[in-house]
């Protein structure tokens, strides 16, 4: 054990990192719940999405733990999912097949991507204020879509939307679950989203808003609706490459950012340079192509990690922790099914990582128009256009054009003039 996974070399034992696992996969463990949610407003099956995203993060996140012994789990990511449901799917107009296509070719190239130093090339030519306003942009994103689904705010032909009425019941409900997650996390517990879940569904018991299962448990079914439907042709029918780059981009960058952040705390950096991380970088590339063969969005590294990190976890081990724990919860596909179904359990979720995620805006600079004003439109349009494809590809033209109006247009990568004359042709000449 400690030589496959350096533990005293690590300062750890198997006490600790299995611990550390313990912890991850309560922080994170609420996205079996949200996620196969999110993707069934795309039209898939839930039992299938659910399975879909439990063996998508357990491939990714063993792949992490065994080959690049890093404490860091994987799974669908937050944004990523709701860019699938609701942008590609919902705005594109086309089949939840077809963008599961798109996911799996976006997962090729990255792997591909992966295997090179093309990757660290693509990364460097996108600038940090675009970075954190696309990760800012998904987060106001998908916080707007959990106050949608909560009914907390609602469509209104007068001025398009309206606050709702927060005297019904599932509203209401939504509004003492997001209180409840709120002081838990205020009062730093660990796992609070997965705990708030869990008072917020005793409560909707309690007031009759929910009916619990014949069964907590059963053997994992479904998954034949979902597993290998993807529609790779249609992906260029339909011309998705907008969609392609922009799974590829969000995935590309906010896995090496994670990743970067969790190595960092737990003292694993060399010299300020991240060992291993083609095979971290793999690890996501391989879990996204096979979540799409089985039916869902791209994997993403999770920051829950962290949570593990700050108990001690320092090796794999807390990954192998993380999906054994996973691999268990597949056997509760009815009682996932159940909390899924109530809107007021999983909106908070929605709304409290939507905030977490805008907290990158500090890191831009707000007194620099060249880079402020094309990150102001990212992060305000994805929400309002209810694209985050449209929203970076917008930000990518207007920057470089802000660089050569003052005369410094040498300092944008000659790659992203690329990423910027593609947009313009995808948005201007073939909608979006």
């Amino acid at each position: 054990m400690d030589r496959l996974f350096k533990l005293k070399e690590r300062g750890t034992t198997v006490t600790t990192e299995l611990l550390a696992g313990v912890t991850t996969f309560l922080t994170m463990v609420y996205i079996v719940i949200v996620n196969p949610g999110v993707l069934s407003e795309a039209g898939m099956d839930f039992h299938g999405v659910f399975i879909a995203t439990v063996l998508a993060s357990i491939v990714a996140t063993l792949i992490m733990g065994l080959f690049s012994n890093y404490p860091i789990a994987l799974a669908p990511g937050m944004g990523l999912n709701a860019y699938f449901a609701f942008s590609v799917v919902g705005g594109e107009g086309v089949s939840w097949q077809t963008a599961l296509g798109a996911v799996f070719v976006a997962g090729v190239i990255f792997i591909l991507l992966s295997l090179t130093s093309f990757r660290y090339m693509l990364l460097d030519a996108i600038p940090s204020s675009l970075k954190h306003a696309i990760t800012a942009g998904i987060g106001l994103f998908i916080t707007f879509i959990g106050l949608q689904n909560a009914k907390i705010v609602v469509a209104s032909p007068a001025t398009l939307i309206t606050m709702g009425d927060l005297s019904q019941p599932m509203t209401l409900l939504t509004v003492v679950g997001l209180i409840i997650s709120l002081i838990l996390m205020a009062y730093r517990v660990k796992g609070f989203l997965f705990i708030g879940m869990i008072i917020t569904a005793i409560i909707a018991v309690i007031t009759g808003q929910m009916h619990l299962p014949e069964s907590w448990t059963a053997l994992p079914t479904g998954l034949n609706a979902t597993a290998f439907q993807l529609d790779i042709g249609g992906v260029f029918e339909n011309g998705l490459y907008a969609v392609i780059f922009t799974f590829l981009l969000i995935t590309l960058f906010d896995t090496t950012g994670t990743m970067l952040g969790v190595a960092e705390q737990a003292g694993l950096l060399k010299d300020n340079k991240f060992p291993r991380s083609r095979g971290a970088l793999l690890a996501d590339a391989i879990g996204t192509t096979t979540g799409a063969l089985f039916g869902t969005s791209p994997t993403s590294a999770y920051i829950e990690s962290s949570s593990g990190v700050a108990i001690g976890g320092r090796t794999g081990l807390t990954a192998i922790t993380v999906s054994v724990l996973l691999a268990l919860t597949l056997f509760f596909s009815p009682t996932v099914s159940v909390l899924a179904g109530i809107p007021a359990i999983t909106a908070p979720a929605l709304i409290i990582v939507g905030f977490l995620m805008m907290n990158v805006l500090r890191k831009i600079e707000w007194n620099d128009i060249e880079e402020a004003f094309p990150a102001f439109l990212i992060v305000v349009l994805m929400p309002l256009t209810y694209s985050i494809a449209t929203g970076i590809g917008v930000g990518f033209i207007v920057y470089p054009i802000l660089k050569l109006i003052r005369g410094k247009g040498k300092e944008v990568h000659p790659i992203f003039y690329v990423f910027a004359v593609l947009f313009f042709i995808q948005i201007g000449f073939f909608g979006h």
